[in-house]
């Protein structure tokens, strides 16, 4: 739950914000007849997110067992790299988005409504499609599903609800801050997904070490267990973990969150200003 809940939270957030610059340089630029296209747009970018989400459920149901856990691990892999290249894309980028997306904006307003739409898809379709991969793949590692689901609705409603109120400048949070330390647990979240990965690729006999366990706790702590539960929707925990696995896993946190904790080079504050 903690993890879905994160994600949600965190990627939502970024696309209420997009939205939200978008939304407040047409306004301000007196072009509110462009409203319409740019949620049509939005709009478009949600269902083709939760079309991936569908699609990705319905494959991995409908394959067998060994196919299964060949799609699991690569879907795993995948999702692993797109939230570290976000993580980072979005640590660069953030000081010039603003003026990046105004830029966007001014240059598809001559090519009228469609114009419009197609950049505010492009704009958000990249959160939602990388939020729907990670989201599928932090489920497949979590394994409670109804408690997984829990924490991406409530993660997702309250991402709206920040985005709505600093559109309005109801609420200010020190958006670096944030987006910083959400930064940090999704890498977290991702090593978990990646020691997965591994797994499944080890039960398919594709890397070695399947046997080779760190540590087994299942005599103690049942896999389906409460504790068992949260520690994997938190910190992707396994009762059953091999060596390889917590190497991979352990090598990634550290060599990332070194890289991703360097001195900041940009502010997110630029994201919502106006």
């Amino acid at each position: 739950m903690l993890s879905t809940f994160l994600i949600a939270l965190r990627e939502g957030l970024e696309a209420a914000l997009i939205v939200g610059i978008l939304v407040a340089y047409l306004v301000k630029t007196g072009r509110n007849h462009l409203l319409a296209p740019l949620w049509a747009g939005v709009s478009i970018a949600i269902v083709a997110s939760l079309a991936l989400g569908g699609f990705l459920s319905f494959t991995s149901a409908e394959l067998t067992p060994r196919g299964e856990e060949f799609f699991a691990g690569t879907t795993s892999f995948l999702a692993v790299g797109f939230v570290t290249w976000m993580v980072f894309w979005m640590q660069r980028a953030a000081r010039g988005l603003r003026d990046e997306l105004h830029g966007k904006v001014d240059s598809a307003v001559g090519a009228g409504s469609l114009a419009i739409a197609v950049t505010a898809f492009v704009a958000v379709v990249r959160e939602g499609l990388e939020t729907a991969l990670f989201i599928y793949t932090n489920f497949k590692t979590v394994g409670a599903a109804s408690s997984a689901t829990v924490g991406l609705i409530l993660g997702l409603a309250l991402a709206v609800a920040l985005g709505y109120l600093i559109y309005n400048r109801s609420v200010k949070i020190n958006l670096g801050k944030f987006f910083q330390i959400t930064g940090t647990a999704l890498i977290i979240v991702a090593a978990g997904v990646l020691s997965y990965g591994i797994h499944e690729y080890q039960e398919l006999g594709w890397l070695p070490g399947a046997e080779s366990f760190i540590w087994d706790v299942t005599s103690w702590m049942a896999k389906d267990s409460i504790l068992a539960t949260v520690l994997a929707g938190s910190i992707g925990f396994d009762t059953t973990t091999s060596w390889l696995q917590f190497l991979v896993a352990g090598t990634y946190i550290g060599l990332v969150l070194w890289l991703y904790l360097k001195p900041a080079r940009a502010s997110k504050k630029n994201l919502v200003s106006a």
